[in-house]
């Protein structure tokens, strides 16, 4: 029997690869998309690059004349209980426009919720991460640390991510000549982590739903003077 009111996740894929069907990332994502849907989650795809996403600390480019369709998308990202963002790797780092949709993201962080608390908290991200090179785990340590600096909970076990061997080669979901299934595809540690990362985040994003968040006690701005805090106490009484 299907939820009333399902959770709801947004998968956005940071890739810079024109087309949405050429993205090795893109193919990751819908591995772990196909985990939260099976599991009765409202799964949104948004394809950064098919959007105007104006670069800058910006809350809306077009206050500022450019085009900007980044707070319609903000719109569906505060709508969600799951944020997973996708990136592959180049030069040991996140793409480009991963760190353009981070720094759209903490331009909007100063604004507050309705208990008080900064905007995105209340729920719960993960990340996924291609390549053919290392570096899953540094972009990972990127990704989900600026999450959880803006206010979203951040499980176990919160990426995945699939390398092939270091250097040129195939990527996430290429074919080979000699036929066989799609490279990555049959790779259990890719499959496991990807499961892992999807079902952490559907418990926290359930357990946060069904608590109506984080207590507001001790992390908003004007109460965390009205608890026992950092200010009150003597660093030295050790």
């Amino acid at each position: 029997m299907a939820e009333s009111d399902p959770l709801r996740a947004i998968l956005i894929n940071c890739s810079i690869t024109p087309r949405k069907a050429d993205s090795h990332t893109q193919r990751l994502l819908n591995r772990v998309a196909g985990v939260l849907e099976a599991e009765g989650v409202d799964v949104t795809h948004v394809y950064a690059l098919e959007h105007a996403i104006a670069t800058g600390m910006l809350e809306d480019g077009a206050v500022v004349g450019l085009e900007d369709e980044w707070p319609g998308i903000e719109e569906r990202v505060l709508a969600s209980d799951i944020l997973v963002l996708g990136t592959p790797i180049w030069l040991g780092q996140k793409s480009s426009v991963a760190t353009r949709v981070i720094e759209r993201m903490y331009a909007s962080s100063g604004r507050r919720n309705d208990r008080g608390q900064w905007l995105y908290y209340g729920r719960t991200a993960g990340c996924v991460v291609t390549g053919n090179e290392d570096g899953v785990k540094h972009c990972a340590m990127d990704l989900l640390y600026a999450l959880q600096h803006i206010g979203y909970m951040i499980p176990p076990q919160a990426d995945c991510g699939w390398i092939g061997e270091a250097g040129p080669g195939p990527s996430y979901g290429d074919r080979l000549p000699g036929g066989g299934p799609p490279v990555g595809y049959d790779n259990d540690f890719t499959n496991r982590n990807a499961t892992y990362m999807a079902w952490n985040l559907m418990h926290t994003a359930r357990m946060l739903r069904a608590a109506g968040g984080l207590p507001a006690v001790g992390n908003t701005t004007e109460g965390w003077e009205h608890v026992s805090n950092a200010k009150d106490q003597n660093p030295e009484y050790r």
